[in-house]
């Protein structure tokens, strides 16, 4: 029977791929609604066009959109994301990167539709009320680290975890040992995937292996101090799981995403060719370092946020989104990013732990978190 799909930012990376395997298996998959931020309205329209979707979600460019697509619904606005994920469908697939996308996660999970999560600031800035709306196996990860756990995790006791091991391909940098000099054009040159510009910048200084193992954290309920982090520069084997009894099972395939997305799209079941196997008729060399801290002291920080809990997970995710931003606007230094979070989470400490009750409140504490950081932004830059 074919499941029916909304993707939400069906214009980027994993939107893109995602669709790639619809149009690969017609049989499998069809999609009603689509959104998208709307800046790149050609590709949102050709999309729109191809899988004869009947809605499309846009924070802009919504007249002309409107124009090139007569026949199907057009919601606009900062919203429309959130009203398009609560559309009644099989799988609701979040592939929105930031924090905005929390908001659609909620909608699709009050909506009942399953969510294939690739928008991992829904479990940073909101795990706790993510999982007060999620049934069972409603929320299936996308990431390809989360993934690699959950297929490693299928069939065995949570009692028998003795740590979950994300693999992080150490981004551009994790053989150079001055960052001092790091320019946007370097920051921006991944070594092993292709990804958009705010995680790619976000690999660069670990900041994204901080907010998985936030991500991870809720997933999985496993305590912090049983989940790690190591540098895998070939990113073949995804992340790992160790046992009580000292054996340890990874999850291993080239680096491409097309594997986590059809797994959480069509699970239980496995999507035959998704993505090509390792070619074993090869030799491969795999390393496994760990991580220096002194050099990426962000990945401390998002454990000692995760340990806080309450709003500092979201004031972690939300100053860091400034910082980049700032940074890719040449206000700051590549290692000017780490402090202005860390700055912006000790100032905002006191009210950290508090509880977030609703939608509101977390935006509350991001508002707090991203005026604080750009007046840090400020001070560097002055």
């Amino acid at each position: 029977m074919t499941r029916e799909l909304v993707i939400l930012g069906s214009t980027g990376s994993i939107g893109v791929q995602a669709l790639e395997i619809v149009e690969a298996n017609p049989a499998l998959f069809s999609v009603v609604a689509l959104s998208a931020a709307g800046s790149n309205p050609d590709l949102l329209i050709a999309q729109a066009k191809k899988f004869k979707v009947k809605v499309v979600g846009v924070a802009k460019n919504a007249d002309l959109i409107r124009q090139a697509l007569p026949g199907v619904e057009v919601i606009d606005g900062p919203h429309a994301s959130t009203e398009v994920a609560a559309i009644s469908c099989d799988v609701v697939l979040n592939g929105i990167t930031g924090s905005i996308g929390l908001a659609p996660t909620l909608a699709a999970l009050d909506a009942d539709n399953r969510v294939a999560l690739a928008n991992k600031e829904s479990l940073v800035a909101g795990g706790d009320l993510v999982l007060s709306r999620a049934k069972e196996d409603q929320l299936l990860p996308v990431d390809s680290e989360h993934s690699a756990i959950w297929q490693a995790l299928i069939g065995e006791k949570k009692s028998e975890i003795s740590k979950l091991i994300l693999t992080a391909s150490g981004g551009p940098f994790r053989d150079r040992t001055d960052l001092s000099g790091v320019t946007v054009q370097e920051a921006l040159a991944h070594p092993t995937w292709v990804m958009g510009p705010v995680v790619t910048i976000n690999s660069a200084t670990l900041m994204n292996k901080g907010l998985e193992i936030i991500e991870a954290h809720y997933l999985f309920g496993v305590p912090y101090s049983q989940i790690e982090a190591v540098i895998h520069p070939q990113s073949v084997i995804h992340s790992m799981v160790e046992f009580v009894d000292g054996s340890t099972i990874a999850q291993g395939s080239p680096p491409n995403m097309k594997g986590p997305i059809s797994l959480a799209l069509h699970y239980p079941h496995r999507v035959p060719a998704a993505t090509a196997p390792i070619d074993w008729t090869q030799s491969h060399t795999w390393n496994f370092a760990p991580i220096d801290t002194d050099r990426f002291p962000s990945v401390a920080l998002a454990r000692d946020c995760g340990a806080i809990g309450g709003g500092a997970p979201a004031i972690f995710n939300a100053s860091n989104e400034v910082a980049v931003q700032a940074f890719v606007d040449g206000l700051i230094k590549f290692t000017d990013i780490v402090s202005i979070v860390s700055a912006s989470v000790d100032a905002l400490r006191s009210s950290a732990a508090s509880k977030l009750r609703d939608l509101s409140d977390v935006s509350a504490i991001e508002e707090d978190a991203r005026r604080t950081a750009h007046e840090s932004v400020k001070k560097v830059g002055a």
